[in-house]
């Protein structure tokens, strides 16, 4: 591991196997999770290993306590192929109550063959993403999200990038495969991993036979609607048009958009319901997201040229990207990110929300100052619409762009590159 890339969850899953018996590191395939957790394992069991992996499934199901047997921590690479696993780690761990005994790692949450018990208080989830733009090395980290939410008034820094490469950063997004490969070769990773899904994972799902070419129009119409608060009738929809196959019913949709979650391709924004000083109704669904904004490029078939000639797709995917940045540093501050919409068409692109109740909110606007001079009517809009008595005045307010230059405004609202952010 002499070239491993550092990741901020490197520290994230070192404090959760300090606090638990084992810490199960979830995530879409590619992003990393083996490689990671084996840095902090020392004995590895790989349930995939073409040599040993159906033997050791085998013995998993009649006596998985020898399966178990290693130096701690122990690492059980995609558990999900021994699902009876679960069972006998948390027994173990009850046993001992030791506390960093087990890492289990998986690409797919099983449909059939649930573990009998929840594993609460023994076994804690962490899901692990692809490379944000501060891990690859394409932010400046000049401002710092934990600094701004300890109370820093101002900030500085300047982006490398300009729009044409941040369009590029998103068709090649942040596989770390991609990252140390030659940009001619690096693009092509987003179109095998949906082909992967479509022809292999797709199948491999729940053990039952689905249609490839159906998937494929649920996760194109997933990518029209990235980083949109849509609902499953616009999908069928987009499904349904394609009058040259066979029609995608809304229980296929249904079906499918189940098995891209279990794959944790799909990766949505849950919306934020604060208390309003109004009694203007929240909208409560999810917007919809894939884990990287290369997975939307690649299901349009399109490239980084495509997205600079059609810029409102430009500007959703890049939102996407910004939004997989945000929660891989929202986990590393103890945060999630959400958003915000209301039924008076009030709407915020990113609200993230610390758990010790501190909150900012964040806006993405590609470039023009128009849309700044916009996402910052949005942002004050909002702290007006919010009753601050009950959840506090946000920590700060930020428009994240794929501008040059990191600055704060007149009105206190943050302007900063998206390659200028680190957590």
């Amino acid at each position: 591991m002499q070239n491993y890339i550092p990741r901020l969850i490197d520290t994230v899953l070192e404090k959760k196997l300090r606090a638990h018996g084992a810490v199960l590191l979830e995530g879409c395939k590619w992003c990393g999770k083996s490689t990671t957790a084996a840095r902090q394992a020392r004995s590895i069991l790989e349930l995939q290993n073409p040599e040993t992996g159906s033997d050791n499934i085998e013995l998993a199901k009649t006596k998985p306590s020898i399966i178990l047997e290693g130096e701690k921590p122990r690492l059980i690479d995609e558990w999900q192929d021994a699902p009876t696993l679960w069972d006998a780690i948390r027994y173990d761990i009850d046993k001992t109550r030791k506390k960093g005994q087990y890492i289990l790692t998986g690409s797919a949450t099983p449909a059939t063959q649930a573990p009998r018990h929840s594993g609460t208080g023994r076994i804690v989830r962490l899901t692990m993403r692809p490379m944000s733009l501060y891990e690859s090395g394409e932010s400046t980290g000049e401002v710092s999200l934990g600094e701004l939410f300890a109370g820093a008034s101002d900030v500085k820094g300047a982006s490398e990038y300009d729009v044409e490469d941040y369009a590029y950063l998103c068709a090649r997004g942040g596989w770390p495969d991609s990252i140390v490969n030659p940009p001619e070769d690096a693009i092509e990773i987003a179109s095998e991993y949906i082909n992967s899904i479509v022809n292999n994972e797709f199948g491999q799902a729940d053990g039952v036979l689905h249609n490839p070419r159906k998937m494929r129009l649920v996760i194109r119409s997933i990518a029209r609607n990235v980083s949109t608060p849509v609902n499953i009738t616009t999908i069928y929809g987009d499904t349904k048009d394609d009058s040259d196959i066979e029609s995608v019913s809304d229980k296929t949709v249904k079906s499918y958009l189940d098995i891209l979650e279990r794959l944790h391709v799909r990766d949505d924004v849950e919306a934020w319901s604060p208390q309003l000083r109004s009694k203007t109704e929240i909208r409560v669904s999810d917007k919809l997201n894939l884990v990287d904004p290369s997975l939307a490029v690649a299901a349009l078939f399109a490239t980084e040229h495509d997205l600079i000639r059609d810029f409102r797709t430009f500007g959703l995917i890049f939102e996407s990207l910004c939004t997989r940045d945000l929660k891989v540093y929202a986990q590393h501050l103890d945060g999630e990110v959400m958003y915000y919409r209301d039924g008076a068409g009030l709407e915020c692109d990113n609200i993230v929300h610390l758990r010790d109740g501190r909150w900012a909110a964040i806006e993405v606007k590609v470039g023009s100052q128009e849309r700044i001079e916009e996402g910052a009517k949005n942002l004050n809009d909002l702290e007006a619409r919010i009753d601050t008595d009950k959840v506090g005045k946000p920590a700060f307010k930020m428009i994240l762009t794929a501008q040059k230059f990191a600055y704060r405004r007149e009105d206190g609202i943050f302007v900063v590159p998206i390659g200028c952010l680190k957590p």
